[in-house]
């Protein structure tokens, strides 16, 4: 479907244009377009005339870029290397123009040059590097370690297809490739001289080395690391990052022998096997196949990483003795917990330090952010798959778990539960290594991502480890650029804020408290209502285009983006939603609020359940928007293939922000933060950020409903049975009934008598408990919505007080705390800190 025409218009520049500039700009578009895309300008098509601006840009990026790289060696600066399984950095064209400050010069060349800047936006694709909340994490922090001045690489995998492409299908979620790189990729630059070698398989030999043990690892496959590398630019440009993402490739991609003997496809098996590695994110890992790959993703990238930063170390800093005083690594989630034995192995096997010294500089150098209490997520790998794939590995971790467990009996004596709860192996679940438990023991610092949630790794996952390693685990909430979140996703309520609050609140977050004195202001309340309305009618137009349903931008529109997850009670949502439109049919002559429920995200290809949650809503919505007799009253829709770009769009757009995690169960969220920063007023439980957001914005201004932490605990001991609660709640019973028996589901009536079955009999996410408060919050909203200068009140001050969620405090905290690196001359982050 085409996207609709939201023009790329940030407030006019607060100096005119330079015409000497704006002709240098145009003569870079031109030369870009003739001799690196082979075109004039008579035949360029528009995506030829989007890679030619591209490359001028990048070229004025690439002088920055290696003026700062050159500066930050030559005087000695510590470095941080942030290794993450996802970088969701979404569409760089415009973020990198805003960012270099020459959005307006380029936007009036290419219009000199009859090319709309709009348009070419278009023709960039989300780079499919990442699934959601983790991965956009870490292209924020990307951005904020640029902008603060940071010395930094990003580390990852160059995925081929990344996540998969989206598409509904009769309500079904089918899955496609995603082809970002289909026309190359302008902003990224291959370095073909850059390869390392990552081995898997084959055994370990034990020799003895001048009375020291000596491991020799004798690989039985070999995979090539090709880097590439992308520049992430800073906020004024005034510095610029590197994002190396890791390609694989046999190191003999033909075999002539093979081939010569009329094997065509067994003379090419090994570069595909290679290859298998970079193709997509997250492989069904239902299969041992699948289990597998997943394992080779994660050793793949963390192998050729620490080996290009150990390189680099050396080249620049000398001896590895000194590594953590200039290397810090950032272990993003569970995924890069290999980082452990890797460097272990590097220091030891390759470098010959002895192991005591080496395990001081793994854990001096390591650091390890936990995204989630959830116990599947943290990761573990059975021991015969890991013994085969990395035998050297598994024999590391072994002697890591001696002296661990030897601390843990010094600190329990006989405590044998104590032992088996902080052993790295698994020995109740079939033999598996675990590697959340890996990375907690070789990191010097461990986070959590929000303070309720840091406080609940302390009680929950990490309590035994907390209790043997004492004072290791803190808190960093996370944080958004507000660059690209509000400035380029809402150019309207950034010329609004840059007029309220001065020039200065770009570059300086703290002044948005000065919209405060405004928020009661009936003059300035109108200006935002309107910057609002133009935002939803965008969202409109992109969901008539998407979905071919026509919305009212004057509804209120109700929206929840994440990923599909039972956790994230995407089904309390739509449970509602059959509630009130079961109320609107009773009742069609009350004055009901309008409301447009707005879903998007992606449930994993082996996720059935919530593939079957984002089937209900498509029904569900299938049934609401075409009954008359709701006609204006309620639309539901879902849109297809939830990437930046869209969110960019559906943000600011949003009057509700829905964040109705089961409490205790979402680590922060970062949505939630970006919602509100726009303006969104938040009805959510007390889980996450969303805690801390209401301390902030205040308790008055977000609707909270629901059960807390320690009352989901209690419930669930009870046990997960709902049917007393049902039975208490007409609106929920007869939902539920309806769900089961086929209202939404005609043409297969039994289609959701699980979801039914659960919601009554294993209700493990609260959805049922839950209901009724939130269905009240629901009305509590409704009641808000219809008094519209209180409503535009809290929504101002939502804006007004999120400076806080800055991803620059974020980082600061981060380099201060657990990285030991100086950020200089941001006085307005030692301020955010102060406040939290």
């Amino acid at each position: 479907m085409p996207e609709p025409s939201v023009p790329v218009n940030l407030p006019a520049p607060a100096q005119p244009i330079d015409e000497l500039a704006l002709l240098e700009i145009k003569s870079a578009i031109l030369a870009k377009l003739r001799l690196a895309i082979g075109k004039d300008a008579g035949m360029a098509t528009r995506h030829d005339w989007y890679k030619a601006a591209a490359l001028a840009l990048r070229d004025r990026i690439v002088h920055r870029w290696l003026t700062a790289d050159k500066q930050s060696y030559d005087t000695g600066r510590k470095r941080v290397y942030y290794l993450s399984l996802e970088f969701l950095i979404g569409r760089l064209f415009t973020d990198a123009l805003n960012n270099m400050g020459l959005l307006a010069l380029f936007e009036a060349a290419l219009g000199d040059l009859g090319v709309d800047l709009s348009d070419l936006r278009k023709c960039e694709p989300d780079a499919a590097l990442g699934n959601g909340g983790l991965g956009r994490l870490a292209a924020c922090f990307m951005e904020s370690m640029a902008t603060l001045g940071i010395p930094a690489i990003g580390y990852g995998i160059r995925y081929d297809f990344g996540l998969f492409r989206q598409i509904i299908n009769n309500g079904w979620q089918q899955e496609y490739p995603d082809e970002w790189l289909s026309f190359g990729n302008p902003w990224e630059f291959q370095r073909p001289e850059v390869i390392y070698l990552v081995h898997f398989g084959g055994n370990v030999e034990h020799v003895d080395d001048k009375g020291r043990d000596r491991a020799i690892w004798h690989p039985a496959e070999t995979v090539q690391a090709i880097a590439y590398d992308t520049p992430i630019v800073g906020w004024r440009g005034h510095n610029v990052n590197a994002l190396r993402l890791w390609s694989a490739r046999s190191p003999d991609p033909l075999r002539l022998d093979v081939f010569n003997t009329g094997d065509y496809i067994g003379a090419v098996a090994e570069e595909a096997r290679a290859e298998s590695i970079c193709k997509f994110l997250y492989p069904n890992d239902e299969s041992s196949a699948g289990r597998e790959l997943r394992l080779r993703q994660e050793y793949f990238f963390v192998s050729a990483s620490l080996q290009d930063l150990v390189k680099r170390h050396l080249e620049a800093d000398g001896p590895l003795r000194g590594l953590s005083q200039k290397a810090a690594v950032q272990l993003n989630d569970t995924h890069p917990s290999l980082a452990v034995t890797e460097l272990m192995r590097i220091l030891v096997d390759l470098h010959n330090f002895p192991w005591e010294s080496a395990w001081q500089i793994t854990v001096a150098t390591l650091s390890y952010t936990n995204h989630t209490l959830l116990p599947e997520a943290l990761e573990t790998w059975p021991l015969e798959l890991f013994q085969r794939l990395l035998p050297r590995h598994l024999e590391i971790i072994y002697r890591i778990n001696v002296s661990h467990l030897a601390l843990a009996e010094e600190r329990c004596p006989g405590d044998l539960d104590f032992r088996a709860s902080v052993s790295l192996i698994d020995e109740k679940s079939g033999r598996r290594v675990r590697m959340g438990q890996l990375a907690f023991v070789g990191s010097h610092r461990i986070n959590g991502v929000s303070a309720m949630h840091s406080d609940l790794m302390k009680e929950t996952v990490f309590h035994d480890l907390n209790h043997l390693y004492p004072g290791r685990i803190t808190n960093k909430t996370n944080g958004i650029t507000f660059r690209r979140w509000l400035m380029l996703a809402n150019p309207k309520l950034t010329a609004l804020l840059r007029e309220t609050c001065s020039e200065a609140v770009l570059d300086d977050p703290t002044r948005l408290r000065l919209l405060e004195k405004s928020a009661g202001d009936s003059a300035f309340q109108e200006k935002f209502r309107h910057v609002k309305h133009h935002n939803k009618i965008a969202l409109s137009r992109l969901i008539g285009e998407k979905i071919n349903i026509k919305v009212d931008p004057s509804a209120l529109f109700d929206v929840q983006i994440k990923r599909i997850h039972e956790y994230k009670r995407q089904l309390l949502n739509i449970v509602e939603a059959v509630a009130l439109y079961h109320a609107i049919k009773d009742n069609p002559q009350r004055n009901w609020v309008p409301r447009v429920k707005v879903f998007a995200g992606k449930a994993a290809a082996s996720y059935r359940y919530a593939k079957l949650i984002i089937k209900l809503i498509n029904d569900v919505a299938e049934v609401v928007n075409n009954d008359p007799v709701v006609a204006g009253r309620l639309k539901v829709a879902f849109l297809p293939d939830y990437n930046v770009s869209l969110a960019e769009v559906i943000i600011p757009a949003a009057d509700l922000s829905e964040q109705i995690s089961t409490a205790g169960m979402e680590a922060s969220g970062t949505g939630n933060m970006k919602l509100a920063l726009n303006g969104a007023i938040t009805i959510g439980t007390l889980d996450g950020a969303n805690i801390e957001i209401r301390d902030h914005v205040g308790a008055e201004n977000i609707a909270i409903f629901g059960m807390e932490a320690m009352d989901v605990v209690v419930r669930r001991k009870q046990g997960l049975d709902a049917t007393d609660v049902i039975r208490a709640s007409p609106a929920l019973s007869r939902a539920i009934n309806a769900i089961g028996s086929g209202e939404f589901s005609s043409d297969d009536p039994g289609r959701f008598e699980s979801i039914a079955h659960a919601l009554r009999h294993l209700d493990h996410y609260m959805v049922s408990a839950d209901f009724d408060s939130y269905y009240q919050a629901q009305r509590g909203i409704d009641a808000r919505w219809q008094t519209q200068a209180a409503w535009t009140r809290a929504s101002i001050l939502n804006v007004a007080r999120m400076a806080w969620f800055s991803s620059d405090r974020t980082i600061a905290e981060y380099a201060d705390d657990i990285w030991n690196v100086p950020v200089n001359g941001h006085p307005e982050i030692e301020e955010l800190r102060a406040e939290g």
